[in-house]
């Protein structure tokens, strides 16, 4: 996700980690809602935030089923994981702008 949007005020590096954080909790909580947490083999969240105007945020979402779990589909699950943690960032990007108006 790359935002362009000028608006947004200068981040320090709390803020950048607490959007992090945020992508991170969104994501985690989407596959969770999804597949309870004793039924997955190996899940793993990766986000990175580079630059400041523009800012990239990338994620990543990894998820091992074990063969008993395979109706699930993995990579559709994986790609609206990553959905929801830009949404969520996207949210707190907003109300970070509307913050620096004031």
């Amino acid at each position: 996700m790359e935002n362009n949007n000028s608006e947004i005020p200068e981040l320090t590096d709390e803020q950048i980690e607490e959007i992090c954080e945020i992508a991170e909790e969104a994501a985690r909580e989407y596959i969770l809602s999804k597949i309870p947490l004793k039924k997955i083999s190996d899940f793993d969240i990766t986000v990175e935030v580079e630059g400041l105007k523009p800012l990239n945020v990338s994620v990543e979402v990894s998820l091992e089923l074990p063969p008993l779990m395979q109706k699930y589909n993995v990579e559709k699950l994986t790609k609206e994981a990553v959905k929801k943690a830009f949404e969520a960032v996207d949210r707190h990007l907003k109300g970070l702008s509307c913050k620096s108006k004031e």
